[in-house]
């Protein structure tokens, strides 16, 4: 980036460029020009940048919040950067998986960065006769194990990451498994 005089961010599209040589070698013009082209800096870096603020592996940090939003997910402000710009990234692939044991374990590993673990009661099966039993065990409940964590985890919050991921009618308990014992 070229800077100014007084340190300001130029254009990299200066006006004066495209005007006609008589104007260009006039002070008055060339100045009230490049007023405008520090005001329009900025936006010409924004634009030629713009596809780097639509990474979530590349934008900004004060940007990521906003980008998070275009996808609906919520960040939590007290995890590292690395795991809010994975979370955005994965953010569709997250919500195609979204009821099943596989996204819920997607959603979980990102949110604790650990091993996790999904026990549930339900099963797929098919049948050549009608009547035939139904698979897995009845009533559906889903157990979800997060083992391996040294660092802290906020059940609450994770007890409610489970609930808005799992099927609404699923009955779901977590359980931590801490390097010390069980939560």
């Amino acid at each position: 980036m070229r800077r100014g005089t007084l340190g300001a961010i130029r254009s990299p599209h200066p006006l004066i460029e495209g005007m006609p040589g008589l104007y260009q070698e006039d002070d008055l013009t060339r100045r009230w020009l490049s007023a405008i082209d520090e005001t329009l800096a900025p936006v010409f870096l924004a634009l030629d940048n713009l596809p780097s603020y639509l990474d979530p592996s590349l934008t900004p940090d004060d940007f990521l919040d906003w980008l998070a939003g275009w996808v609906g997910v919520l960040l939590d402000e007290n995890w590292p950067i690395e795991r809010r710009r994975e979370f955005v990234a994965n953010a569709a692939e997250l919500y195609r998986l979204r009821g099943t044991a596989a996204g819920l374990s997607a959603h979980v590993r990102i949110f604790t960065g650990d091993e996790v673990e999904i026990l549930e009661t339900g099963g797929v099966s098919w049948s050549n006769r009608s009547g035939a039993d139904l698979p897995g065990r009845p009533g559906y409940r889903i157990e979800v194990r997060v083992h391996g964590t040294d660092a802290p985890i906020d059940v609450e919050r994770l007890n409610a990451l489970v609930a808005a991921a799992k099927p609404a009618h699923v009955v779901h308990r977590v359980r931590v498994a801490t390097a010390v014992g069980e939560e």
